[in-house]
C-alpha cells in the first residue's frame, strides 16, 4: 500500500516510515521544512512539502494514498500556551482525512493520548474518556470523531499513546525530568512517587502503527503500552543515581515551582492496560523498560533540553 504520513520526520514518525517500508508499504510522508524533507527522502520515502494548515495538500495526499497515519500534532503552540489551537488544527486535519476516505474502506490510523480518564484506575480499550470544554478533553474528541469514521466507510483505529514514548533521542517527558533534577540538584517526585506512568519505546510504538494499518478492524482503540505503569519515584531513583544527585519527595503544594510546567503532569496516577491491543494485533512489544533504557545513560550523556 501507499501510506501517507503526517509528522512524518518526528519523534515516532522517524520511526513508523522506516517500519513501514521494511514492510513492503511505499510511504509519503508530510514535511514543512527543508530538512525533514532530505531526512524522509533519504529514508526511502516520497515526500510532500506543507503544514497542517495546508488542508489542500493534506487532502490531495490522502487522495492518492491507500491510508493514511495521522501523528502530527503542534506541540509547538501546544506547550506554549495554545493548546486548544493545536486541537483545533488537528481536528481540521482529521476532517479533511475523514471526507476523502469515507465510502473507501480504506485505513485511517490516529495517534491520540491518555488525558480524560479517572487518575488511578486502570484503563483498558474499551474505557472512553469523559469530554467536556477543557482543551485536553477536546482532544479526547478528535478520538472519538475518528472512530465514527468506520460507520462511513473508513477503517478507523486510533492509538491512544502514553505520556513517555522514550528512547534514544527523546527530548520528551524523560529528558525534561532530567533537566530539571540537574538544574535543581535533586531528583525529585511528587508526594509519595508512588503514581505511575504508562510507557512504551518509540520502536515499538513504531511497530503499532505498522500492525494498525494493515490489519486494525474499523473502529479499534488501541494502546500503544507496553508497561502499564512504572512509579514515578523509581523513575527518580535512576535519574538521580545517574546525576549522583539527591533523591526527594516534593510537596503537592511546591510542585509547580520544582517542576514548572511539568509539575500539573507528573503527579498523575495512569496505569494503563493494553492486553486486548497485543490479543487483536499480535502486538509484542520486545524493546528494553523504561528504567532499563534509563540506565543504559543516553539520556546523561550531555545536558538535556526541556521539551
Amino acid at each position: 500500500m501507499r501510506i501517507f504520513v503526517t509528522g512524518a520526520s518526528g519523534w515516532i514518525g522517524s520511526a513508523v516510515v522506516p517500519e513501514l517500508i521494511a514492510a513492503g508499504h511505499r510511504v509519503t510522508g508530510l514535511a514543512r521544512s527543508e530538512a525533514s524533507a532530505a531526512a524522509l527522502a533519504a529514508g526511502g520515502a516520497e515526500v510532500v512539502r506543507g503544514t497542517l494548515d495546508d488542508l489542500d495538500v493534506l487532502r490531495d495526499a490522502a487522495a492518492g494514498s491507500d491510508g493514511v497515519i495521522h501523528l502530527a500534532f503542534k506541540h509547538d503552540i501546544a506547550f506554549t500556551g495554545d493548546f486548544r489551537g493545536a486541537v483545533e488544527a488537528d481536528r481540521l486535519a482529521v476532517d479533511t482525512f475523514g471526507d476523502v476516505l469515507a465510502g473507501s474502506d480504506r485505513p485511517f490510523v490516529l495517534a491520540s493520548g491518555l488525558a480524560g480518564f479517572k487518575p488511578g484506575q486502570s484503563v483498558t480499550e474499551r474505557d472512553m474518556p469523559a469530554v467536556d470544554d477543557s482543551p485536553l478533553s477536546l482532544r479526547a474528541a478528535t478520538a472519538e470523531v475518528t472512530l465514527a469514521l468506520a460507520a462511513r466507510g473508513v477503517r478507523s483505529s486510533v492509538v491512544r499513546l502514553p505520556p513517555t514514548c522514550y528512547g534514544e533521542g527523546d527530548n520528551g517527558f524523560m529528558a525534561t525530568l532530567v533537566a530539571i533534577a540537574r538544574a535543581q540538584g535533586v531528583s525529585g517526585y511528587i508526594g509519595d512517587g508512588a503514581n505511575r506512568w504508562p510507557a512504551v519505546h518509540r520502536l515499538d510504538a513504531a511497530r503499532l502503527f505498522a500492525l494498525a494499518v494493515d490489519k486494525a478492524p474499523a473502529g479499534s482503540v488501541l494502546h500503544g503500552v507496553a508497561e502499564e505503569g512504572v512509579p514515578i519515584r523509581d523513575v527518580a531513583e535512576v535519574v538521580g543515581r545517574h546525576l549522583d544527585v539527591p533523591v526527594a519527595s516534593v510537596a503537592p503544594e511546591a510542585a509547580a515551582e520544582h517542576f514548572a510546567w511539568l509539575g500539573a503532569i507528573l503527579a498523575l496516577d495512569l496505569p494503563t492496560s493494553s492486553a486486548l491491543t497485543r490479543e487483536l494485533l499480535d502486538w509484542h512489544p520486545t524493546r528494553p523498560g523504561l528504567l532499563e533504557d534509563l540506565d543504559r545513560g543516553h539520556y546523561f550523556r550531555a545536558p538535556a533540553t526541556a521539551a
